[in-house]
C-alpha cells in the first residue's frame, strides 16, 4: 500500500513563504512518474479544496486563489512532489494534504500538514 508523507508545514507571517514536500513510500509496484499528483487543503469548518495538480507529463493546474503565488513541482527520481508557497495570506491557513492518483483511478492521501499564516 502506497503511503504519502507530507512535511514542511508550520507557522509563518503574512507575506512569508513555505515549501511543502510529499514523499511516497512503500512504492513497490508503483511507477511514480505515471501518477498524477496534487495538493488539497482544508480549513476548519470548510470542505477540502483543490490547491494544485501536476500531471504525469508535468502539466500543472492551480486554484484561482493561489495562482501566481504557489508553484507545484515533482521529482520522479525521488518520488516526491513539492508545493512552494509564496506571499502567504491568513486565508491560506489550513491542513494541506498530498494526493496521488493512479492511472487506473485509485487515489492515495497523506495525513496532512498544518499551515498557519498569522502575524
Amino acid at each position: 500500500q502506497v503511503q504519502l508523507g507530507e512535511s514542511g508545514g508550520g507557522l509563518v507571517q503574512p507575506g512569508g513563504s513555505l515549501r511543502l514536500s510529499c514523499a511516497a513510500s512503500r512504492t513497490s509496484g508503483m511507477t511514480f512518474s505515471t501518477y498524477a499528483m496534487g495538493w488539497y487543503r482544508q480549513a476548519s469548518g470548510n470542505p477540502r479544496e483543490l490547491v494544485a495538480t501536476i500531471g504525469s507529463g508535468g502539466t500543472t493546474t492551480y486554484a484561482d486563489s493561489v495562482k501566481g503565488r504557489f508553484t507545484i513541482s515533482r521529482d520522479n527520481a525521488k518520488k516526491t512532489q513539492y508545493l512552494q508557497m509564496n506571499s502567504l495570506k491568513p486565508a491560506d491557513s489550513a491542513v494541506y494534504y498530498c494526493n496521488a492518483q493512479a492511472p487506473w483511478g485509485k487515489a492515495y492521501w497523506g495525513q496532512g500538514t498544518q499551515v498557519t499564516v498569522s502575524p
